[in-house]
C-alpha cells in the first residue's frame, strides 16, 4: 500500500462560542493547499481511497484532494483521535490518503515506521504530506517522501 498521511491545511482560530470541530480552513489555507495539491498531481499522485477526520478543517482539506481521487472518500472518527489498530484495520486500497490532525498524524507516522509513537520525530506542518509504503501495520512501513507544503506548492507551479 502507498499511504499518504496529510495534516489538514491552515484553519481559522475558533470564534467565540464556536466548537473546535467547526473551525473552517482560512482563505489563505484553501489557496495554499490547492497549490500543494497541484504539486502532488505533478508527482503523479492518484488515490483509490481518501479517509478523513470529521472535523470541518479536515473535511475541507479532503475536498481539495478530490482531483487526485479515483475512488471514494470516507469520514472516520479514528483520524480525530490517537492512532489505533481500528484505524489501520479499516484501510482499503493500494493508494490511500489519510487527512488528520496533530499530534496524531505525526504519532501515526512514527508508529507505522518504527512501531513506537514518537510523533515529535515527524512534525507535520499544516498541509504537510508523508508518503509511506508497505503493509499498514506498526513498524512495517517505510518512508518514501516527506514534503512541506511550500515544496509541494513549488512543484505545482
Amino acid at each position: 500500500m502507498e499511504l499518504y498521511l496529510i495534516r489538514h491545511a491552515v484553519a481559522l482560530e475558533a470564534a467565540p462560542g464556536q466548537s473546535d470541530n467547526a473551525r473552517p480552513l482560512s482563505e489563505k489555507g484553501i489557496q495554499k493547499f490547492s497549490e500543494a495539491v497541484q504539486g502532488l498531481k505533478r508527482l503523479g499522485v492518484r488515490l483509490d481511497r481518501l479517509y478523513h477526520s470529521p472535523k470541518l478543517r479536515a473535511v475541507q482539506t479532503a475536498e481539495l484532494l478530490v482531483p487526485l481521487l479515483e475512488g471514494e472518500t470516507e469520514v472516520t472518527p479514528y483520524l480525530a483521535a490517537e492512532p489505533s489498530m481500528e484505524l489501520l484495520q479499516t484501510l482499503q486500497g493500494s493508494s490511500v490518503a489519510l487527512v488528520g490532525h496533530e499530534p496524531w498524524i505525526s504519532e501515526l507516522c512514527a508508529w507505522l515506521l518504527t512501531a513506537r509513537r514518537e510523533g515529535q520525530a515527524f512534525p507535520f506542518k499544516k498541509g504537510g504530506v508523508a508518503l509511506l509504503e508497505g503493509p499498514p501495520k506498526p513498524g512495517q512501513m517505510k518512508l518514501l517522501g516527506f514534503w512541506a507544503p511550500r515544496l509541494l506548492r513549488r512543484l505545482g507551479e
